[in-house]
């Protein structure tokens, strides 16, 4: 095992599947000479040269169009958003094309394409670069998505999103590119379509991901010394959900609590309480708690901006009334 960031993590599985498959390659504003904006293509045009790490110009619709054809004929490209919430401008390009073009062109066509970049709230970026959109793209037919959140995973699930036949929706946090964690020398995958059982626990189900893992984490410290026992999950899959795993978990605990940096209102955390009660409403002994961000634009204000999202000591909070019940 070996130390790295995240992004350096994410870094090497960009440079180990490029090394390993020619059709794959990159594009997006400034992934070439710049290195992208968080360093994750650093130096790779002096190995790959400029044609498979493509400097676009700034225009979102027309380069995450042009990946979808390139992926059409076989390439695999990967596109970088310099920010997820720019690519609300390729949202028809996303939805109406790599989604649905394996199932309008009759199965003549496949997209194997990921598209990934920053997004969440960081430190002061202000409203329109705080952007969560997993739960814009999670009703769109053909689309996979999935959430890292450790170098780990990061690596592991980006080797497999490439080699995907499907679109891959591929979410990083801001927050956590500088993240030290333990990483593999070996080549290895991480599933696309399975959660993780981060803690083991039998009070109460805790379901989160991203950045939220961490925080779920350092609330369970504080859990632990009063006498609580969470399991906790990490989705990692946002689209499919890993059903499975959290339904295991609800028939152990009877008790769930959602925890998310997504908006309250259609977020990933409405889908889950949906599904859950759906399959497992025997289980449960009492309502299902979500904890989500506040259904306001992020303010620029530091201190504001602490206000709208969950912190580790509503999750405290939260999941003492829950087992209180």
């Amino acid at each position: 095992m070996v130390q790295l960031l995240l992004h350096e993590a994410l870094r090497q599985a960009l440079d180990e599947e490029m090394e390993r498959d020619p059709k794959v390659l990159v594009m997006g504003e400034d992934v070439g000479h710049y290195g992208g904006s968080y360093k994750v293509t650093k130096d790779f045009y002096k190995k790959y040269g400029d044609l498979r790490l493509l400097d676009t110009p700034i225009a979102e619709n027309s380069f995450t169009g042009m990946a979808i054809g390139a992926a059409m004929t076989g390439l695999r490209p990967v596109v970088e958003g310099m920010n997820m919430g720019f690519l609300l401008l390729a949202f028809n390009q996303i939805a109406n094309n790599a989604g649905m073009l394996h199932y309008t062109s009759g199965g003549n066509f496949k997209t194997p394409l990921v598209i990934r970049g920053p997004g969440g709230v960081g430190r002061q970026l202000g409203a329109e670069h705080s952007q969560r959109l997993e739960s814009y793209f999670q009703p769109v037919p053909g689309l996979q998505m999935v959430a890292c959140s450790t170098p780990y995973n990061a690596k592991g699930l980006l080797k497999a999103a490439i080699r995907c036949e499907n679109p891959v929706i591929f979410f990083e946090h801001v927050l956590l590119y500088n993240l030290r964690g333990e990483v593999p020398e070996t080549d290895y995958l991480v599933c696309l379509e399975k959660a993780e059982v981060v803690r083991q626990g039998k009070d109460v189900t805790i379901l989160t991901y991203s950045r939220m893992r961490h925080h779920v984490l350092q609330a369970a410290k504080t859990l632990v010394d009063r006498g609580y026992d969470p399991e906790i999950i990490d989705l990692i899959s946002l689209k499919p959900l890993d059903m499975g795993t959290i339904g295991e978990s609800v028939k152990k605990t009877h008790k769930v609590l959602v925890v998310e940096e997504c908006m309250r209102t259609g977020g990933i955390g409405a889908t889950l309480r949906a599904s859950i009660m759906e399959h497992f409403f025997d289980w449960l002994d009492a309502p299902i708690v979500c904890l989500s961000s506040q259904d306001v634009p992020t303010p620029y204000s530091g201190i504001l901006e602490e206000m709208t999202i969950v912190q580790p000591k509503d999750i405290v909070e939260a999941t003492e009334q829950l087992c209180s019940l």
